[in-house]
C-alpha cells in the first residue's frame, strides 16, 4: 500500500512521523509548538470557528498532520467552499483518509443540492463507501442514468434506509422515487415509520409518513403528541382510512407500556387491523416485556400467527424470553423465523443449535453439531461455549508464523498507520484511530490481509497502543495471534495485585481488556477513569472501605492507584455476589443494584442470565468479559479452560444469607 509523500521543508513527512511514533509521548502533551497549533485548530473545529481555523492554518503547513488541519479548515466551511478548492484538497491529500472523508462530505452536499452529474463523475474515486447516505445517493443517481429502477436497486435502498436511525435526505429521496416507481411497497415506507418510532426518531417517522401518505402527516403529528390521547379520540375517524397510523400510535404505547398497549389491542384495535399489523404490534409488546424481564413476554408472544412477520430484533427477545422460560421448542422456531443474516449470529447459531439438541433425534443432533462446528473457537463468548459443547476447552491457538522484516518494514513505512500513531501520541487519539481504521480496513478494496493485520498490530504493539493492537489483530480471519489479542501490560502490578487479595489475575485482564484496552488516559463520557475505568465517588467509597488513607480524586488516574482501587472494588463485587463472574461483571459495568434486580426470576444457566440482561452494552459486556477471562487463562496456566465452569448458575439471592456488601455504590 502506498500513500504520495506530503514533504516538510528539508524532512520527509515519513522521517517526521516515524519520530513521533516512535517517541510516544503521553497524550495530553504536546510534542512542540507545531503540535499545539494542531490542538488549537482541533478546539477550533469543535468550535465551529472558521475564522480561526484559517488563521491558523498557515502554521500547520508542513507538519505530519497538516491533512487534518486542513481537512478541518476547509470541512468548517464547506458549504461556501468552490468546487476547485475541494478538487485542490482532493489532489493535494490524494490517498489520504482526509481525501476521502472530505470527499464523503462533499459528495452529500452534492446530493442535497441534486447535482447530479458532478455527484457521479466523483463518486467512483470514493474509497471508503462506508455512509448509507451516500450509498442510496449512488443507487438514484444510477436509476436517473439508466432510467429503469429495478429490484438490485430496491435492495440496497430499503437495506441502508431502515438501518438509517436519522432522517436523511439521500434514502429518503431514493425511496420516494422507488415507491413512485412501485418498486417499494406503500408497507415498506409503513414499516420504515415503525421502526424510527420504535427507535424514538419522530422525525424519521415522519418523513415516511410524508412519502406514504402526505395527506395523514397532521394525524401522525397528533400521535406523535400523545398516543394514547389520539387513540381516545381521532383514531377511529383515522382507522377507516389510515390503520397504519393506528399501529404506530400502539408501537408508541408499547414502548413505554407494554401491559396497556396489549389491553387497548385486545379489547378494541385488533379486529380492525391486518394480521401481519396485529402481528407487529405483538411482536413489539413481547419484545418490551422481555426487556423487562417480565413472565408475561411468553404470553404476549404466543398472540403473534407467524414469526416471519417479526424483525429480527423481536424474534431475539422472543428467543431470550423463551429461554428463561425453558421453552426450547419456542427457541428453535423464533431463531429459524429469523432472516438470514440474523441465523448467521453466532449467538443464535449457539441457542438454535442448543434447541435442536434438546428436540433430539439424529437428524436434529446432526445439525445441531453442524451449527456448533461453524462457529466453534476462542474469537468470543458463543464460540468457547460452542467449543465445549463439542467436548473441546478454550486453549492458547497456535502463533501464526513469525512476520518477515519485510513485513514489518510494510507497517512501519506505511504513512497512514504513522500518522494514525502521531495523532494518538499528541492527544489527537479519536481523529488517529479513525485514520488507523481507514488504512486497515478501507483504504484498499477488502482491507488489509491477515499478514498486512498482524503487521499493523506488531507495529501498534511495539508502540505499546493497546487498542489499535488488539483490535486490528482481532481482524484476522484465518489466524489468531494471542499475544497481540491478549496482551498482559503492567503484568507484575496486575499480577501482584490480584493475588493480594485473592482474585483471578485472568478475570482482572479480561475485564481491563473490555473497559480500557490498557490505555491509560481512557475516560468515558460519564467521568470513569484510568486502566479499570473507575468513577471518582466509586474509588472514593472503595478507598475508604479498604483502609487507603489520604486518598484523593486525582489518583484515580495513577496506574498502581486504579488498579488498587479497581480490583478491590471488583473483588468487593465478587463477594457481594457469591463469588458469580457474570453478576460481578455486571455490577461492575451498570452498577450492583441493576444485577441484584436481574437475578430474580428463575434459576438458570448464566449464559441465558446474561443474554437475558436488558441492557445491550451491559449483556455484551458481561459476556466479552468472561471470554476475555477464559482466553487470559489458557494463556497465563498454559492449561485447557472452561468458560462454561466459569458461568455457573445464577438465580435469586438465598435470603437466609446476609448480603456481603449492602452498601457497594
Amino acid at each position: 500500500m502506498q500513500f504520495p509523500s506530503i514533504l516538510a521543508p528539508r524532512r520527509s513527512l515519513l522521517s517526521i512521523l516515524v519520530l513521533a511514533a516512535a517517541t510516544m509521548l503521553q497524550p495530553a502533551c504536546a510534542q512542540n509548538r507545531n503540535d499545539d497549533v494542531l490542538l488549537q485548530m482541533k478546539q477550533a473545529f469543535q468550535r465551529g470557528d472558521k475564522a480561526r481555523l484559517t488563521a491558523l492554518l498557515p502554521q500547520a503547513r508542513g507538519h505530519a498532520l497538516e491533512p487534518w488541519a486542513a481537512y478541518w479548515e476547509l470541512k468548517a466551511r464547506l458549504q461556501e467552499a468552490s468546487a476547485q478548492e475541494v478538487q485542490d484538497f482532493l489532489g493535494r491529500y490524494a490517498g489520504t483518509y482526509q481525501e476521502d472523508r472530505l470527499r464523503n462530505d462533499w459528495l452529500l452536499l452534492l446530493g442535497q443540492r441534486r447535482d447530479w452529474d458532478g455527484f457521479a463523475s466523483l463518486h467512483p474515486a470514493y474509497r471508503m463507501g462506508d455512509d448509507a447516505q451516500v450509498r442510496c445517493y449512488a443507487v438514484l443517481v444510477d436509476m436517473l442514468r439508466t432510467g429503469n429502477p429495478g429490484a438490485a436497486h430496491a435492495d440496497e435502498v430499503r437495506r441502508n434506509w431502515f438501518a438509517q436511525r436519522d432522517n436523511d435526505d439521500g434514502c429518503m429521496t431514493a425511496a420516494d422515487r422507488l415507491v413512485s416507481a412501485r418498486m417499494l411497497s406503500p408497507n415498506d415506507v409503513w414499516k420504515k415509520a415503525r421502526l424510527a418510532i420504535e427507535a424514538n426518531r419522530p422525525q424519521a417517522a415522519r418523513g415516511a409518513v410524508t412519502i406514504a401518505a402526505p395527506d395523514a402527516v397532521a394525524l401522525f403529528d397528533e400521535v406523535n403528541a400523545s398516543a394514547p390521547k389520539f387513540l381516545l379520540g381521532r383514531a377511529f375517524v383515522a382507522a377507516k382510512s389510515r390503520k397504519e397510523l393506528v399501529v404506530l400510535a400502539l408501537i408508541k404505547i408499547a414502548i413505554a407500556d407494554p401491559e396497556q398497549a396489549a389491553t387497548q389491542l385486545d379489547s378494541k384495535w385488533g379486529p380492525m387491523l391486518s394480521p401481519e399489523e396485529r402481528n407487529w404490534v405483538w411482536g413489539v409488546i413481547g419484545r418490551q416485556a422481555a426487556g423487562k424481564l417480565s413472565p408475561q413476554a411468553m404470553g404476549y408472544y404466543a398472540n403473534v400467527t407467524k414469526n416471519s412477520d417479526l424483525s429480527d430484533d423481536m424474534l431475539g427477545w422472543k428467543a431470550r424470553a423463551a429461554l428463561r422460560a425453558g421453552d426450547w421448542k419456542e427457541v428453535q422456531a423464533a431463531t429459524g423465523a429469523m432472516s438470514a443474516e440474523g441465523k448467521q449470529d453466532p449467538t443464535w447459531v449457539y441457542w438454535r443449535a442448543r434447541a435442536l439438541q434438546v428436540a433430539g433425534g439424529d437428524e436434529r443432533k446432526a445439525e445441531a453439531r453442524r451449527l456448533f462446528e461453524s462457529i466453534a473457537g476462542t474469537r468470543g463468548f458463543y464460540e468457547l461455549l460452542a467449543l465445549e459443547e463439542l467436548g473441546q476447552r478454550a486453549t492458547m491457538p497456535t502463533r501464526p508464523a513469525p512476520l518477515t522484516a519485510e513485513e514489518k518494514d510494510g507497517a512501519r513505512n506505511n504513512l497512514g498507520l504513522n500518522r494514525a500513531l502521531y495523532a494518538i501520541a499528541i492527544g489527537l487519539r479519536p481523529e488517529g484511530t479513525r485514520e488507523w481504521n481507514y488504512a486497515t480496513n478501507l483504504h484498499d478494496k477488502g482491507g488489509m490481509d491477515d499478514r498486512g493485520l498482524l503487521a499493523a498490530a506488531d507495529f501498534a504493539c511495539q508502540r505499546e497502543v493497546w487498542d489499535r493492537c488488539i483490535n486490528t489483530s482481532e481482524r484476522t480471519k484465518a489466524v489468531i495471534d494471542p499475544e497481540q489479542r491478549f496482551p498482559m501490560p503492567y503484568h507484575d502490578a496486575v499480577l501482584r495485585k490480584s493475588q493480594d487479595i485473592g482474585l483471578d489475575p485472568a478475570y482482572v485482564y479480561g475485564l481491563i481488556r473490555q473497559e480500557s484496552r490498557f490505555i491509560m488516559d481512557a475516560r468515558s463520557g460519564v467521568g470513569a477513569s484510568g486502566l479499570m475505568q473507575v468513577m471518582p465517588a466509586t474509588a472514593k467509597w472503595t478507598a475508604n472501605k479498604i483502609g487507603m488513607a489520604g486518598f484523593t480524586a486525582n489518583q484515580i488516574n495513577d496506574r498502581d492507584t486504579n488498579i488498587t482501587i479497581g480490583t478491590s472494588y471488583l473483588k468487593l463485587a465478587l463477594d457481594d455476589f457469591d463469588g458469580s463472574m457474570p453478576l460481578a461483571a455486571a455490577a461492575y459495568n451498570a452498577g450492583p443494584g441493576r444485577p441484584r434486580n436481574w437475578r430474580n426470576g428463575p434459576v438458570v444457566e448464566a449464559a441465558i442470565w446474561a443474554e437475558n440482561v436488558p441492557f445491550t452494552e451491559t449483556r455484551d459486556y458481561v459476556k466479552k468479559v468472561l471470554a476475555n477471562t477464559t482466553n487470559y487463562a489458557a494463556i497465563i496456566t498454559g492449561q485447557p479452560q472452561s468458560l462454561k465452569a466459569r458461568l455457573g448458575m445464577i438465580g435469586p439471592r438465598d435470603a437466609r444469607i446476609p448480603e456481603v456488601n449492602k452498601d457497594l455504590p
